[in-house]
């Protein structure tokens, strides 16, 4: 079926993206689902990676996601996320210092009763996830 699908990506603070796509792959908590123009309605959880899209001149565009929720509609998908940015907006050096952070954080957490291992584990996760997305190849 041709055509192009609208994408809503939007956070409780800000739209990241509001434009056509050819076709969206997002990472669902069950694995990673792909959606065309009159894709069959459905709603589902996130985890925290990759939102990967081809606007509708065929240029891949990412955006990276952490958790919330996508409902699937058979001309339109809306991400509804805890937090969001494309990869254009991530600050590369600002990712890596949050990395250092979650990682000698969950390194006390093993020692140290008064810190939540399972926040440290997520703030790792997201913290690995904007460091990959930022070093990718950053045409745009």
């Amino acid at each position: 079926m041709a055509g192009n699908i609208m994408l809503e990506v939007v956070t409780p603070d800000k739209s990241v993206v509001s434009e056509e796509a050819q076709i969206v792959a997002a990472p669902g908590t069950h694995g990673e689902f792909g959606v065309l123009i009159g894709h069959t309605s459905f709603l589902t959880t996130l985890k925290v990676g990759m939102l990967r899209y081809k606007d509708k001149a065929g240029t891949e565009r990412v955006v990276f996601v952490s958790g919330g929720f996508s409902e699937v509609l058979p001309n339109k998908v809306t991400v509804l996320a805890e937090s969001a940015d494309r990869r254009r907006d991530i600050d590369i050096e600002r990712a890596q210092a949050a990395l250092k952070r979650a990682e000698q954080r969950l390194a006390e957490a093993r020692t140290r009763e008064d810190i939540d291992s399972r926040r440290a584990q997520a703030a790792l996760q997201r913290a690995i996830a904007r460091v990959r997305i930022a070093g990718m190849r950053r045409a745009h």
